[in-house]
């Protein structure tokens, strides 16, 4: 089971993650097919990943695009039936790997995903603080990255992980969400990983409030009832509204000398603050440094998440469903790729358009697939040979190349095949050829074939117009371009 299966690990270079890195090493048993690090940091020299007794090992980059950036490029260079998550700062336990092939044999077809069991080891001599205590939740929260595997199907079907959600947090929740609305079951395992409490400063539960913004987006996006379908907790916002608006109250009351209505909202304010600082040190160790950072973090608090709150409302004012980056991007080849000579047979004439080195890539560093799909009439007309046009590709493939599919026609108009554009089959080929749902396919070609090629497939296509573009063409495709490099663009921001 373990050969159908990827780890994949998102990292920032945190010393954890070696730890995590020998733990793996260290366990018995089957080797998961690949373990992909991504390193999410925007610089820095190469990670140190090499232990013996890893599985093989690849590290690609983000240039720090954030958490959920990561995973998906971490899933999306990934080859398996399966992709397991693991957070750079977990534990497995010794047995992990026996353990996830039990999870993951013989799960029945709708079940998409299967979540780790996690324990959050707490300091035995004092009461936990209140960053220890939050932590802690992380052993009752469903469907967290730290530990979950997903079908690479499933993840493909969704566009992975949305990212829009630039902390790690709620992304998780929203991938789980839209893969059970598409009738995904999601399960526990029985396998264990130990996720230990991060040392960090007392500030700490100021900077999370930003997750409110987050918090935003997942009512945008799956509506009022979205915390009971993900198993959040509701939190406290509504009254960190009532003391921020009380706290703003007292000021303006005062200003607008009405002393009376002023100190009753001080102390409105002053009880609100009170409350939420005694319900976070009473279950902590009331050691002074607790207390102090407690009672200062609790005063501000209130109002950071209401301003978070309200960004996020603006921020997120209009959303769309994800749908994340394509798997496959087919290419026409003359005219699109290379410089348009008709029926060349010259590898020496294959020439790359300005950006088309650049552009191609673009995709690749961001895990989708590239192709090419061509016609190639001239071999039907006997003005070119088939060598001809392998040895032209072969030199493409070197230019710019690996590409991982390569479709030739070598009919002409008249022969009625299948294959030719704007008939859909080499897109349909190239599709079948990696296991990739022509519906999260792209098409950029030069010319109306190319389009049509796509929509008959059931594939997107991008119109990208040359001088031997007719008008009708252009007005006539649902997507155009004026360049690769901006065809290429839009597909990376989402908008093919």
């Amino acid at each position: 089971m373990l050969a159908e299966c990827t780890v994949v690990v998102p990292t920032i270079g945190r010393p954890s993650l070696g730890v995590l890195l020998d733990a793996l090493a260290a366990a018995p048993g089957q080797r998961p097919a690949e373990l992909v690090v991504v390193d999410d940091r925007p610089d820095g020299p190469p990670l140190d990943v090499d232990r013996p007794g890893l599985p093989p090992v690849r590290v690609v980059r983000t240039g720090g695009g954030g958490p959920a950036r990561a995973r998906n490029l971490g899933w999306r260079v990934a080859r398996t039936p399966w992709i397991a998550f693991l957070d750079d700062d977990v534990v497995p336990d010794a047995d992990w790997y026996e353990r996830l092939a039990q999870d993951l044999t013989g799960l029945p077809a709708d079940v998409a995903g299967s979540q780790g069991r996690v324990r959050v080891p707490l300091p035995e001599e004092r009461r936990p603080t209140d960053w220890e205590r939050g932590t802690a939740g992380l052993a009752t929260s469903s469907w967290i990255t730290a530990d979950l595997a997903y079908r690479r199907g499933a993840l493909a079907a969704v566009g992975g992980f949305d990212e829009r959600f630039p902390r790690a947090f709620r992304e998780d929740s929203d991938l789980a969400l839209r893969v059970m609305d598409t009738g995904g079951r999601l399960v526990r395992g029985e396998r264990w990983i130990t996720h230990p409490v991060r040392p960090t400063d007392r500030w700490v539960s100021l900077r999370v409030q930003a997750g409110n913004a987050d918090d935003v987006l997942m009512r945008r996006l799956h509506g009022p009832t979205w915390r009971e379908r993900a198993d959040a907790a509701v939190g406290r916002r509504p009254r960190h509204l009532a003391v921020t608006t009380a706290g703003l109250a007292a000021v303006g009351l005062a200003a607008a000398r009405r002393p009376r209505a002023a100190v009753a909202a001080a102390l409105a304010w002053a009880a609100g603050t009170a409350e939420f600082a005694w319900v976070r040190i009473v279950p902590g160790p009331r050691d002074r440094a607790e207390v102090t950072t407690m009672a200062l973090t609790s005063a501000a608090i209130p109002p950071l998440a209401t301003w978070h709150f309200l960004r996020g409302a603006v921020q997120h004012r209009r959303v769309t469903p994800w749908r994340g980056l394509p798997d496959l991007v087919l290419f026409d080849r003359d005219g699109t790729l290379v410089r348009d000579y008709p029926y060349n047979g010259d590898p020496e004439l294959v020439k790359p358009v300005p950006g088309a080195e650049e552009a191609v890539d673009a995709l690749r560093a961001r895990g989708v697939r590239v192709g090419v799909v061509s016609n190639q009439s001239g071999v039907a007309r006997g003005i070119i040979t088939r060598e001809q046009v392998d040895a032209c590709m072969a030199r493409l493939d070197e230019l710019l190349g690996p590409f991982e599919t390569i479709q030739v026609c070598p009919h002409g108009p008249e022969d009625g095949c299948t294959c030719r554009k704007p008939a859909p089959g080499m897109v349909k080929t190239a599709c079948a050829e990696l296991d990739v749902d022509p519906a999260r396919t792209v098409v950029i070609g030069d010319i109306g074939a190319d389009v049509e090629a796509a929509a008959a497939a059931g594939a997107v296509g991008i119109i990208m117009p040359t001088p031997v573009t007719r008008k009708q063409e252009v007005a006539a495709a649902p997507r155009r371009a004026q360049t690769l490099t901006a065809a290429v663009g839009d597909v990376l921001a989402g908008r093919w």
